[in-house]
């Protein structure tokens, strides 16, 4: 599979062994991503190919993120004595295909945004406000 962050910079490849994910609900990945929560991918770090390099910051004493400079993208979390790390189910070109199987962190969890089914939706195109302003500077809706 395929994925990258959203400026296109920084892009991967990596071997998938299974469709499972899970939730981290930790303060740091609450701090880093500036969400709620953050969906991830565990890989082995010798099953990705990058064309270049996440630039990469230590988020604790124990782990650092990988991250795009030029966009802001997380793109990962790893211990650096582990043989696996972890990519943001966000990042790949075709994040559907991954189930959560498991939440972490459970103790700074926001149990308000777990289940979130009963709320009312809107799709981007039912927004004129956002329509128009696409169409006017790209010409088209992102994908």
């Amino acid at each position: 599979m395929t994925g990258g962050c959203q400026c296109g910079r920084i892009r991967y490849s990596v071997a998938i062994a299974d469709d499972d994910a899970y939730l981290c609900h930790c303060r740091m990945c609450q701090r880093a991503t500036g969400g709620v929560s953050i969906a991830f991918k565990n890989v082995r770090k010798s099953d990705v190919i990058w064309e270049q390099e996440p630039d990469r910051y230590a988020s604790s004493p124990i782990a650092s993120r990988g991250y795009c400079s030029a966009c802001g993208t997380p793109l990962t979390f790893e211990f650096p004595d582990s043989e696996t790390m972890d990519l943001t189910v966000g990042s790949f070109d075709d994040p559907e295909r991954f189930r959560p199987t498991h939440h972490f962190a459970v103790e700074s969890w926001h149990e308000a945004w777990l289940d979130t089914r009963g709320l009312p939706t809107y799709r981007t195109d039912q927004n004129k406000n956002v329509v128009d302003r696409w169409m006017k500077t790209v010409g088209r809706l992102p994908d």
